[in-house]
């Protein structure tokens, strides 16, 4: 199941060669086909194997933390475009230490890349809005907040690529993404939707910049192709505007699956359900609700996006196309 048609006329011609870190994750997946279907030479360099087997002749198995190994190989490929999309990106890490490729991969690649007999035109690197708790406003772009040891890796992710003041870098932080070939957490709640588990809470309109993955390679295509000095050496966080209302969202999910809209139910009967939870994850079981969930759930999220506007412009998939689309993709899955 492709994303709807995507048209990049402008900014990589045929000579071009785009190397994709990290090709094999939810939003590199995307990134390699739209590449592959606009006729642009790619390549995908992953530890895992590619979610769409249809790509898996442009995958070549690597890890970043090796440094020799990823040499050879970025080498051969010599990239005029690079996105570093490879990060390990879970939460389940107890220290910054424990993410490893977001650290160390980082600083071993940015040091291929330097070595490159003919440099890359641009490197657009990608962060993640976690580098800052939901809620929190950042001054600037080095006034990091981070609530998780995954959002102090990438922390550190951005303090060696901000270092590396030889490379031509972009970076990019993505927010909350969605649609084809995502994985948890936020299939999850398409899936919650789907079978009715999903409940709201009662009288709450909870906006969130989230992002469609087909306006998100829309916006790192522009990140890539825009006038150096429009881009280079800043942070674009990658969402969509306007923000996405999570009531709405959930009633077009259910809509587009021909489900009963899901239910509404008060804020304290949540709140215990949260807490009992709490009590199940200690017990080494996996909840569909905590108090951690919960507050991020009920917290608005908006990010600064006037920077990616004035570079990208208006993502090019709104919720009627973005939402059926996805639905389309969890049913040809089999997810429900």
């Amino acid at each position: 199941m492709p994303l709807p048609e995507l048209e990049f006329s402008s900014g990589l011609d045929q000579a071009c060669k785009v190397l994709v870190t990290g090709g094999s994750g939810f939003i590199g997946t995307n990134l390699v086909a739209a590449y592959r279907a606009a006729g642009v030479t790619v390549a995908n360099l992953d530890l895992a194997a590619p979610r769409n087997r249809a790509d898996a002749d442009l995958w070549t198995r690597v890890d970043l933390t090796r440094a020799d190994e990823l040499r050879s190989v970025v080498m051969r490929f010599a990239p005029t475009h690079v996105f570093h999309l490879g990060a390990r990106t879970d939460l389940g890490g107890s220290s910054p230490a424990d993410y490893s490729a977001n650290v160390g991969g980082v600083a071993a690649f940015l040091d291929v890349l330097s070595e490159l007999e003919t440099p890359a035109s641009r490197i657009v690197v990608a962060s993640s809005r976690m580098v800052c708790r939901i809620g929190y406003q950042p001054v600037s772009d080095e006034d990091y907040c981070p609530s998780t040891p995954y959002g102090e890796s990438k922390v550190e992710t951005e303090r060696l690529v901000r270092a590396a003041t030889d490379l031509p870098w972009v970076l990019a932080r993505p927010t909350s993404i969605w649609g084809p070939w995502f994985d948890i957490p936020y299939r999850d709640f398409f899936l919650n939707v789907a079978r009715g588990r999903y409940v709201h809470p009662t009288g709450k309109r909870i906006e969130k910049n989230f992002g469609f993955v087909g306006n998100t390679i829309w916006q790192l295509h522009k990140l890539m192709t825009a006038p150096d000095e429009k881009v280079l050496g800043r942070t674009f966080y990658l969402a969509d505007d306007p923000p996405i209302e999570v009531r709405d969202l959930a009633d077009r999910i259910s809509a587009a699956l021909g489900r009963r809209r899901p239910r509404d139910v008060p804020l304290p009967v949540l709140t215990a359900m949260a807490r009992a939870g709490d009590l199940l994850e200690r017990a080494g079981r996996r909840a569909p609700l905590t108090s951690f969930r919960l507050a991020n759930l009920l917290t608005p999220m908006y990010h600064d996006l006037d920077p990616l506007t004035a570079v990208a412009g208006q993502p090019p998939f709104d919720l009627d196309v973005s939402v059926p689309a996805t639905v389309e993709w969890i049913r040809a899955q089999r997810l429900v």
